[in-house]
């Protein structure tokens, strides 16, 4: 039978990618709510906007106003909470508009699911961030929470949340950590976008002999559990249709550094280059040659660095069959080649 899914963040990369997945997979009516905007960016849905069971609508997660009228009017069978602040170096920048979005956000969802519709399955979309200074790896659901961000602090406080609501009102309510998890529908201010996007244009220019400037980056020592979007969507429609709510990890289980992902971008668009250096003059140059593809900027460090994050999914591969079906090198070509016909067609 079709039911109504509500997916908020609709134009950012898990929300388009939720959409996407449930229109091909289920006979569901999706709503993605999207905050208006003079200036809205639409591209992310561009594939699916049409469809005829697909419904854009207006939301605010800082208006309390705007979810409860959603959720009276929609009356969700599920409330998929994508929607946020997303961007861990600007959280440092703005933590009062971070807390605002990711956990009272969350807040006016659970308040919206109680008075209005008490028997809809919700998500909340909780980060790696929220384990910050790790104390082993891998890290599981059990892993204490110490976040070193405002963004990590503000996910952890909205998985308490979480446990409360659904503790205290008998919710159907779901946390689970997402590490790392990018795509061809990443925003640019993201590294891995950032990393892919600066790879299209250098390679091009330096097919035509224009010159340019090298990627900037911090922290190239970092290790991430990187996964690909899609993969994670799967799973966090798993979690929603267990018999009962159940938090839990969805991760790779392997891990790369950011040194690892530019050598990979830049191989697969048929450039061969070398790092070298150390410390602020750590450089990645084309090889066997002098031109710097990448290199350090000390405005790219964040006031508190996480080395490493490494996830365990072992308890929802072994409760709900999950398993991951896009490895990092695919990932990372993907990426490339959405942003190489990118850069062409822009510049075509």
């Amino acid at each position: 039978m079709s039911k109504k899914v509500l997916i908020t963040g609709i134009l950012g990369q898990d929300g388009a990618n939720m959409a996407e997945y449930l229109l091909e997979a289920t006979d569901h009516e999706i709503y993605g709510m999207a905050r208006r905007s003079g200036t809205p960016n639409h591209l992310n849905i561009e594939d699916f906007q049409d469809n005829e069971r697909f419904h854009l609508v207006d939301g605010d997660l800082t208006d309390s106003a705007s979810i409860d009228n959603l959720v009276k009017r929609i009356k969700p069978n599920y409330f998929i909470n994508f929607g946020a602040n997303s961007f861990v170096g600007v959280s440092w920048e703005m933590p009062l508009q971070v807390f605002e979005a990711n956990t009272l956000g969350v807040i006016r969802c659970l308040e919206a699911i109680k008075k209005f519709k008490p028997d809809c399955r919700f998500y909340s979309a909780g980060s790696s961030e929220e384990f910050g200074d790790v104390d082993y790896s891998p890290q599981d659901i059990k892993h204490p929470i110490k976040p070193r961000s405002p963004y990590g602090a503000s996910k952890a406080a909205a998985r308490h949340l979480v446990k409360v609501y659904r503790e205290s009102y008998n919710l159907f309510a779901v946390h689970s950590i997402l590490f790392n998890h990018e795509g061809t529908r990443r925003g640019e201010e993201f590294v891995t976008r950032k990393i892919t996007k600066k790879v299209a244009e250098i390679t091009n220019k330096i097919k035509t002999g224009e010159k340019f400037e090298p990627l900037q980056l911090g922290n190239v020592d970092a290790k991430r559990d990187w996964s690909d979007s899609k993969d994670f969507m799967r799973g966090v429609w798993m979690m929603l249709n267990q018999d009962r709510p159940k938090d839990y990890v969805l991760a790779s289980g392997t891990t790369h550094s950011v040194r690892e992902f530019v050598q990979v971008a830049f191989q697969n668009a048929g450039v061969a280059g070398l790092w070298s250096g150390a410390g602020m003059d750590t450089k990645y140059r084309v090889f066997q040659e002098n031109t710097i593809l990448a290199e350090i900027n000390e405005k790219w460090y964040r006031p508190a660095e996480i080395q490493i994050l490494h996830g365990d999914a072992s308890e929802i591969k072994k409760d709900l069959g999950w398993q991951p079906e896009i490895s990092f090198d695919k990932l990372v070509k993907n990426m490339v080649q959405c942003d190489l016909k990118l850069y062409e067609k822009g510049n075509s």
